[in-house]
């Protein structure tokens, strides 16, 4: 590609960038995930301590001091525990790639000039270093599991397919977002209310057949709310994937990351001008 020859923004554009520059995404990865905690006394340890000590909280502010239960489940004190866990696995991976997102290019200001680098894959970073988080917190997760109610639901396995659409769906949000972000300012701060909106607007901390009726709809357009019940069918309540609505899912997720990723490619041409 020549300085004046317009980035592609089709599907297969999208898929041989990412095969491309799998070998950069992967460095990326890693020197983000080590850079947090550079200079740290724990070092990469703190990946592991947040989610061991989040756990612990959760058990003991809503099994012991609420003595909170879910619906429809065994009543065990950390069952709820571990179900809201497994929800916040899901918010927590989006939160933590769309909340960055609008400031990617802005912080990167230095591959902006660089015509021969890849800015597409920023997101994609972005969406790499919060899946690493999430394995770790899934690993505690699952440690947890087995300890307190013994071997997970075959149905676990299931998993990656449960994140794969969800992760698609993330990074078209990101790619839309991270454009965005160079041409109003104003979207960081406009996306993390949204982001704390949606926690609570999405079936985090109770259940979507607890609401009344009328509320049921607005709850089941939230883009975590599939996400957040299959993944707790799959990892707690050994329930296997709907096909029908999983592959409806992956296919909205497949449009979203492209459109996501075609806004990023047309305007990328304007990000010199304004930074």
């Amino acid at each position: 590609m020549t300085p004046h020859t317009p980035p592609s923004a089709s599907p297969r554009a999208l898929v041989a960038s990412l095969v491309a520059n799998r070998g950069l995404i992967a460095t990326l990865v890693k020197r983000e995930v080590v850079g947090r905690y550079r200079g740290s006394m724990l070092g990469i340890l703190w990946s592991l301590f947040n989610p061991i000590l989040m756990l612990a909280v959760y058990t003991f502010v809503f099994s012991f001091v609420f003595k909170s239960r879910w619906i429809g489940g065994t009543g065990s004190k950390t069952e709820f525990a571990l179900v809201l866990f497994a929800g916040l696995l899901v918010f927590n991976l989006f939160a933590e790639c769309v909340n960055r997102s609008p400031a990617l290019v802005l912080g990167n200001v230095n591959y902006v000039k660089k015509v021969v680098f890849p800015l597409e894959i920023l997101p994609v970073v972005t969406l790499g270093s919060a899946m690493f988080h999430m394995l770790v917190s899934l690993g505690v997760w699952v440690i947890f599991y087995v300890v307190t109610m013994g071997l997970p639901q075959p149905t676990l396995l299931l998993l990656p397919l449960v994140i794969f659409p969800f992760a698609l769906l993330t990074l078209g949000l990101c790619w839309f977002l991270a454009s965005l972000g160079v041409f109003l300012r104003d979207v960081t701060q406009i996306v993390g209310v949204l982001t704390t909106v949606l926690m609570f607007m999405s079936p985090i901390f109770y259940q979507v057949d607890a609401l009344p009726p009328a509320i049921r709809p607005a709850m089941l357009a939230s883009p975590l709310t599939l996400t957040v019940e299959q993944i707790r069918d799959v990892m707690i309540w050994g329930r296997p994937l709907d096909p029908g609505a999983w592959a409806a899912f992956t296919l909205i997720a497949a449009l979203v990351a492209w459109l996501g990723f075609s806004f990023f490619q047309k305007t990328r041409k304007g990000f010199a001008d304004v930074i």
